[in-house]
C-alpha cells in the first residue's frame, strides 16, 4: 500500500490566487482523499483567513512585495526575505512534502525556492497570459507549469507548458439556475436586457464612478443593472439609486451568489483579473473588461488584450471610462450579432476542467498516474 501524499501549496495575496489554490486543493482531496495538504501564505494577507475557511491548515511567511512607488518603504525587504527563506527551509524540512504548488503571491517565491533547494520536485500555476519575475525565475527548475493562457512559451520553457486554464468554483463551473429564476433572485424584471457589473472582490472606484454618472442613461435604454459596488463605494451607489427612484438596479458591496449574477446577465463589465476572467470564459458572457492599470507587471491589460485581440471581448482602458464606458454597453446591450460574436469567442478560452488537469499533472510527478 502507497503511503498518503504530503502536498504544500503555496501563495496568495489575492482571491484571484486563492480561490485556484482551494480549488486545485479540494480536487486533490477528491482524487486522493488520503493526502496531506498544507498551505503556505503571507502573514496579515487574505490568504490566512480564507484558507482555513475553506478548512485547510496555512502557515505565513513574514514575507512582502517590493512596493515600487516608495522604495524608501523596501528597507526591511531584504530582513523579511531571509526570515521567509529561513521559515520555509524550517516547515518544508518538517513536513517533508512530495511536491510544492505554487500559485503566485508573495510567498510561493521563497516556498518554491527553498523547495528546489531540497530537491522537491514543483509545480507552476500561472493564472496570468503575463508572467511574472517571480515565476520566470521558478520556472527554471519545476517540473510542469500549468498555464491559462495560449503562447506563454514567451515566458516559460514550452516543454514544460500545459495549457489547463485557471480553477474557479463549482458553482460558476455548473450554473444550476435559469436566467428567469436568477433575475427574480435579484428582484428584477424576468424579460428584461440585464447587466452585471464587477469590479472583484473590493470593487473598483473608477468603474463605479463611471457607472453612478451614467445610470440614468442605461436605465432609460431599458437595460437593468446588478451592480456589485466595493465596501467603499455602497453608500454612494445607494444613494444614487435612490435618487432615480428606480426598482431596475440592484446593488450591493458584494455578491455572494455569482453563479446567479453570470445566469441573469447578459453582459458584463468587469475588471481583467485572472480570476474574474477565467469565469466569464467559462459562463461566455460578452464582456467589457476595464483593466486596473496598477496591477502587478500590467497583467490585467495583457489578460483583457489577450482576449480583446481575439475577437472575444471590449477593452476600454481606466482613464477612458468616463467618456467610453456607458456609450459602449449600450452599444454592445443593442448590438445582438455582437453579443453573439463575443460570446462565442470568449467559449473557445473555457477550460471546466482546469483543476483535475492540474491535479492529474500534479499526480503524474509524483508518479500517481
Amino acid at each position: 500500500m502507497s503511503k498518503s501524499l504530503k502536498i504544500i501549496i503555496s501563495g496568495g495575496g489575492t482571491g484571484g490566487h486563492i480561490y485556484p489554490a482551494v480549488a486545485i486543493a479540494n480536487q486533490i482531496k477528491a482524487q486522493e482523499p488520503d493526502a496531506e495538504i498544507l498551505f503556505v501564505g503571507a502573514e496579515g494577507k487574505m490568504e490566512m483567513e480564507k484558507v482555513p475557511k475553506a478548512g485547510y491548515k496555512i502557515i505565513g511567511l513574514p514575507i512582502a512585495g517590493i512596493n515600487r512607488s516608495n522604495l524608501l518603504s523596501n528597507i526591511g525587504f531584504p530582513f523579511k526575505l531571509v526570515n521567509s527563506l529561513l521559515k520555509a527551509y524550517k516547515l518544508i524540512k518538517n513536513f517533508k512534502p512530495d511536491i510544492a504548488i505554487g500559485v503566485g503571491g508573495y510567498a510561493s517565491g521563497p516556498t518554491l525556492m527553498v523547495s528546489n533547494f531540497l530537491g522537491i520536485k514543483t509545480l507552476i500555476q500561472e493564472q496570468n497570459s503575463y508572467a511574472g519575475l517571480t515565476n520566470k525565475n521558478l520556472a527554471k527548475k519545476a517540473q510542469k507549469i500549468c498555464v491559462a493562457y495560449p503562447d506563454m512559451d514567451a515566458f516559460f520553457p514550452a516543454e514544460k507548458i500545459v495549457f489547463t486554464g485557471n480553477p474557479v468554483r463549482g458553482d460558476i463551473s455548473e450554473i444550476a439556475v435559469s436566467k428567469e429564476e436568477a433575475r427574480q433572485f435579484f428582484n428584477l424584471d424576468p424579460d428584461r436586457k440585464t447587466l452585471l457589473i464587477i469590479g472583484g472582490s473590493q470593487g473598483a472606484l473608477s468603474v463605479n464612478k463611471a457607472i453612478s454618472s451614467g445610470l440614468n442613461d442605461l436605465i432609460s435604454e431599458d437595460i437593468q443593472i446588478i451592480w456589485q459596488t466595493g465596501k467603499t463605494f455602497i453608500e454612494n451607489a445607494r444613494t444614487k439609486v435612490y435618487s432615480l427612484q428606480t426598482s431596475r438596479v440592484y446593488v450591493a458591496d458584494f455578491i455572494y451568489e455569482m453563479d446567479k449574477a453570470y445566469a441573469a446577465a447578459d453582459l458584463v463589465i468587469s475588471r481583467a483579473g485572472a480570476l474574474s476572467v477565467s469565469e466569464l470564459c467559462l459562463v461566455g458572457k460578452p464582456s467589457i473588461l476595464v483593466p486596473f492599470p496598477a496591477a502587478a507587471e500590467d497583467h490585467q491589460t495583457k489578460n483583457a488584450e489577450s482576449l480583446s485581440k481575439s475577437g472575444a471581448a471590449m477593452l476600454i482602458k481606466d482613464n477612458e471610462l468616463q467618456e467610453k464606458l456607458i456609450p459602449a454597453a449600450i452599444e454592445l446591450a443593442n448590438d445582438g450579432a455582437l453579443m453573439k460574436k463575443f460570446s462565442e469567442n470568449i467559449l473557445k478560452f473555457a477550460k471546466p476542467f482546469a483543476a483535475r488537469e492540474i491535479v492529474n499533472e500534479v499526480l503524474k510527478i509524483v508518479h500517481r498516474k
